[in-house]
């Protein structure tokens, strides 16, 4: 098959988003029980790092990072959410970052206080995050390369051959040269860097100079956007606000500023991918790639996530030549049929039954590519495809479909993977196998369009090869 390509990862800036102790999927109990492990081994007055925290075990107690004081042992612990939009910090973590309380963003990142005005120790979104993460140590460039490679290495033994990597932080240039140093990467890296909001006319011109800047094997090409964060945290950015009265507003304070930094990219041809997950933040995004003119044609614009969409938005992206970049295994991971999630309390009935509508936007003509969001999901493309197939999780057939309405057929399943992914960065030498394309292949123990979604999952991968080269074998 043409090189599976990951449509949304995070590698660099997402070995610090899975830095320490895995907590996806469990229970409030399960996360003391691993916090108290860790504890038990960490040095004195060291912190405690957590990841992939399900916002559900904090329904009954509202975000606190409160509730682990007790594990944690007098360590400071910082805990992030599997969405990786915010964190919670223990009391000792509130105490040795100097948190008060009274914190001030130019975005819509928050500090949580309790009803007295105290901390309760949780941080929403980037800003309010590296307040804490700016003191507490960091990792060397050779330990996150080492890490890295591990990373990589297991993506190509998945039948992964590329991903587009949406960011490139502080760091990841020196990290990506301490790999190359070693020898070829394993996979191909398409960075788009970040585009904060409230970003200055000088952080702009910054971000345009580094198009271009390449190694052996990645590349950057292209920025990322976010226009709102998530329904879990009540920053996504909704028409009508959700059950709390939350997500009325974009991470942008400034709307407007987005268009103009839109733009300024559009101008000079560079490609953009936007993140928008609620459906005004996606309608808003739509309006002003729209609103761009002629100047549109000039690059790729793509949207990230889209979790939640009305009926006359989904043909908007086929008219406007915008792809569409999800992940559905989100919804499969972390809602339930049945609404009692989160994520589906928060909006409602009707907002969730729109979840995730993947096959109504490829029906619609437009591009859809597939990924995992890596850290925020497991990156094997096998379990990815296979639960866009059947809208629930593979290891859980018990589970009711989520909208099993919106379930994609293997072939397209494949081809987000493949030719739409390419599709998605007007690429016409990736996602094919033909002469004159990029020799990316990955091999299958069988052919896949002959599979059942559950016998997709579980294929075999005899080897992937990347610029001709074999970068796994089995």
């Amino acid at each position: 098959m043409p090189g599976l390509v990951d449509g949304h990862t995070h590698i660099v800036f997402g070995l610090e988003l899975a830095r320490g102790v895995e907590l996806t999927d469990l229970t409030l109990e399960e996360v003391r029980e691993r916090l108290a492990s860790a504890a038990a081994e960490a040095a004195p007055g060291s912190w405690i790092f957590g990841w992939g925290t399900d916002p559900n075990i904090f329904t009954e107690t509202g975000f606190t990072g409160k509730l682990f004081d007790e594990a944690t042992d007098g360590h400071p612990a910082f805990l992030r959410m599997r969405d990786a939009h915010s964190a919670v910090v223990n009391s000792a973590g509130i105490a040795a970052s100097g948190l008060t309380g009274k914190e001030t963003f130019p975005d819509e990142s928050a500090v949580g206080v309790d009803e007295l005005g105290e901390p309760t120790g949780y941080l929403l979104e980037l800003a309010a995050m590296n307040l804490v993460l700016e003191q507490v140590p960091l990792e060397s460039h050779e330990e996150l390369a080492d890490r890295l490679e591990v990373v990589l290495h297991g993506m190509a033994s998945t039948g992964i051959t590329g991903t587009h990597v949406m960011d490139f932080n502080d760091g990841s240039r020196e990290v990506l040269e301490i790999l190359e140093s070693r020898g070829d990467l394993p996979i191909r890296l398409r960075f788009s860097p970040m585009v904060i909001p409230g970003s200055t006319q000088a952080m702009l011109e910054e971000i345009a100079a580094l198009q271009g800047t390449h190694g052996r094997r990645w590349r950057v090409e292209g920025v990322k956007f976010m226009i709102d964060g998530t329904v879990d945290n009540g920053s996504a950015w909704l028409h009508e606000p959700d059950c709390y009265g939350q997500g009325r507003r974009s991470i942008w304070t400034d709307p407007e500023a987005y268009r103009r930094a839109l733009r300024f990219f559009a101008e000079r041809g560079i490609a953009t991918a936007t993140h928008a997950i609620g459906d005004q933040g996606v309608s808003f995004v739509l309006d002003a790639i729209e609103s761009l003119g002629d100047v549109r044609q000039r690059s790729a614009h793509r949207i990230e996530h889209i979790e939640t969409i009305p009926d006359e938005t989904v043909p908007r992206f086929a008219q406007l030549g915008v792809a569409a970049s999800m992940q559905p295994i989100h919804g499969t991971r972390h809602t339930r049929a049945d609404r009692s999630d989160n994520w589906s309390v928060r909006l409602g009935n009707e907002r969730a039954s729109r979840g995730w509508r993947c096959r109504d936007i490829r029906d619609s003509g437009a591009v859809l590519a597939l990924g995992s969001d890596w850290p925020v999901t497991p990156y094997d493309p096998r379990v990815m495809m296979a639960e866009a197939i059947l809208r629930y999780p593979v290891a859980r057939p018990e589970l009711a479909p989520i909208q099993p309405e919106q379930a994609l057929t293997v072939r397209q399943a494949l081809e987000g993977y493949t030719s739409q992914a390419a599709f998605a960065i007007a690429s016409a030498e990736e996602g094919v196998i033909r002469p004159g394309a990029r020799a990316a292949f990955t091999v299958f123990a069988a052919d896949p369009l002959t599979l059942s979604a559950t016998e997709l999952a579980e294929i075999g991968v005899v080897g992937t090869y990347v610029d001709g080269e074999p970068a796994y074998r089995a």
